[in-house]
């Protein structure tokens, strides 16, 4: 018997397991996903992937955030050639990077100053320790089961992380203020700050959006106590709201941080805040080799130009609904239970009686079969590439991949 020729991907896999640590680390590694999806990958353009073995997608995770505009914008990709004609590390910062400063600080309501750096872990561990800086005390309070960023203050995994690391960290539930007042009553006089999420957006669970007196009583109390109000926009910053993910709410935080989208996948994070805290921030040394990144900021504002020429936000809503509403009718016509939740523009599913994820598992793996890469757990992501259309073929695999979850 003929053996079955090793593919692409999974050729690639096995030069990577001698050559990399566990084959792959972090959220990128094949464990988090069924068997049947793909490693590795080719190239993307608008809203479609091609994996390393020819096969295209309809790609529903945009990178896993960075990507909202379309893979391979055009806009952005002549923004980032132009740049690197002209450079990218140079000694010091290019024009772009006070170029980018004035454009955040324009289009952000709270932000009187930005500061740059490459991923959203740099951008919260920077405003907690702009906090820090700015009110001499120690404590910072966050929300249970969140998730801020990978170094050993914040992740969540706890290999190799001392208590000492986390020493300085008070706990409440998000959209529980009882919770939030307790938190804060421990924290007492050593309060510096209090981290919450654009919205609640644990691995794994029903997502929520955050209640407007959950909110109000965060901006209360830390006008009350002198601490940071941080809004960690990394994940969803740009997509709910160019001006910032609370702005909706009525509710301007302290100091706010931000990656993943700014730069349409180009490595970029940013740090906005108020004059309160722009002493600190002058005063603190945080850097970092690239963090001058040109071609970077270059994409980030071509990014930032597509998004308010196309009022981004409301475009991708627009276009999660549709696919929400005709996921909801896919399910009840095969009689599945499903649970939608997040904003639309970056949808979360997860099945009913799923406790393992074998339902949420199968379904997907089903989709990818027709072209279509969702997350069975995580939630996902559209971006303005996404049109009605591509919804409509999406909703076409979804609907046969329900039909064969339905027949077992």
């Amino acid at each position: 018997m003929n053996a079955v020729a090793e593919t692409p991907d999974q050729h690639l896999r096995a030069r990577a397991r001698r050559v990399i640590p566990g084959g792959m680390y972090g959220h990128m590694r094949s464990e988090g996903l069924p068997a049947s999806y793909p490693q590795f990958f080719e190239r993307g353009e608008g809203c479609y992937l091609w994996d390393v073995n020819g096969r295209r997608y309809i790609d529903f995770m945009c990178s896993w955030g960075p990507v909202i505009v379309g893979h391979r914008h055009p806009e952005v990709t002549e923004a980032v050639q132009r740049q690197m004609l002209l450079g990218d590390c140079l000694n010091g910062p290019s024009p772009r990077m006070v170029e980018l400063a004035e454009r955040l600080v324009d289009l952000i309501p709270h932000a009187d100053w930005a500061m740059f750096s490459k991923n959203g872990t740099d951008a919260t561990t920077t405003c907690i320790t702009l906090a820090r800086a700015a009110t001499g005390r120690r404590k910072i309070l966050i929300a249970r089961g969140a998730y801020h960023g990978a170094i050993p203050w914040c992740t969540p995994n706890t290999l190799g992380v001392t208590a000492e690391d986390r020493a300085h960290l008070l706990y409440f539930g998000f959209n529980d203020i009882e919770s939030l007042e307790i938190a804060a009553e421990q924290a007492g006089d050593d309060l510096a700050g209090i981290m919450v999420s654009a919205f609640r957006h644990d691995y794994g669970l029903d997502q929520h959006l955050p209640t407007p007196a959950f909110a109000k009583r965060l901006r209360e109390l830390c006008d009350a106590t002198g601490a940071a109000l941080i809004l960690d926009d990394v994940r969803a910053g740009f997509r709910m709201n160019l001006r910032g993910s609370w702005d909706s709410l009525g509710v301007q935080p302290d100091l706010s941080a931000w990656s993943k989208a700014i730069a349409n996948g180009y490595a970029l994070a940013a740090v906005t805040g108020n004059d309160r805290f722009r002493d600190a921030a002058a005063r603190i040394f945080v850097t970092g080799s690239f963090w001058c990144s040109a071609v970077s900021m270059a994409a980030a504002l071509a990014t930032l130009d597509v998004l308010v020429r196309e009022n981004g936000p409301d475009r991708m809503h627009a276009t999660g609904m549709r696919l929400r509403d005709g996921i909801a009718a896919q399910a009840q016509a095969a009689g599945i239970g499903v649970r939608q939740s997040g904003p639309p523009q970056m949808p979360t599913l997860l099945f009913d009686d799923d406790a393992d994820f074998a339902k949420g598992e199968s379904f997907c793996a089903e989709a990818l079969k027709r072209g279509v890469y969702l997350h069975p757990r995580h939630n996902m992501f559209l971006s303005t590439a996404h049109t009605e259309a591509d919804i409509d073929a999406a909703l076409s695999a979804t609907r046969d991949a329900f039909a064969a979850l339905a027949a077992g």
